[in-house]
């Protein structure tokens, strides 16, 4: 098995449970981790032969930028359920960071995991 990943795409959306944070945007940042196998896309170095994390990256912030939730659960299990979706992967890891939430703490947030994570061959 072999992870490519989305590191730090820091988005800003919609996201809270206080009626001022519906008002406005809030930075959050996601790391992301999908299983696929390379060696297609290694042997033929063609976009096509693989998971183009472009078009993953542009759907997951078109998505979030125009989300409304108060939850991060809800969030990251909505952009899990797109990649898994549109983009058969068959496993994946999400973090979402939630920035400046928790006065002294950097970020707070959650980390996810769908799907059945394939094993080595």
């Amino acid at each position: 098995m072999d992870i490519i990943f989305l590191q730090a795409l820091e988005i800003d959306t919609v996201i809270g449970i206080y009626d001022w944070e519906k008002k406005i945007k809030q930075k959050v940042v996601f790391d992301i981790e999908m299983a696929t196998d390379i060696r297609k896309a290694a042997s033929s170095d063609h976009i096509d032969d693989t998971l183009n994390y472009k078009a993953v990256a542009k759907r997951v912030i078109g998505f979030v930028e125009d989300s409304k939730f108060e939850l991060v659960e809800t969030l990251a299990e909505r952009v899990a359920e797109i990649i898994l979706q549109e983009f058969d992967v068959p496993w994946l890891r999400l973090t979402l960071n939630k920035l400046g939430a928790i006065t002294g703490a950097r970020g707070v947030g959650i980390i996810i995991e769908r799907g059945t994570r394939p094993q080595q061959a």
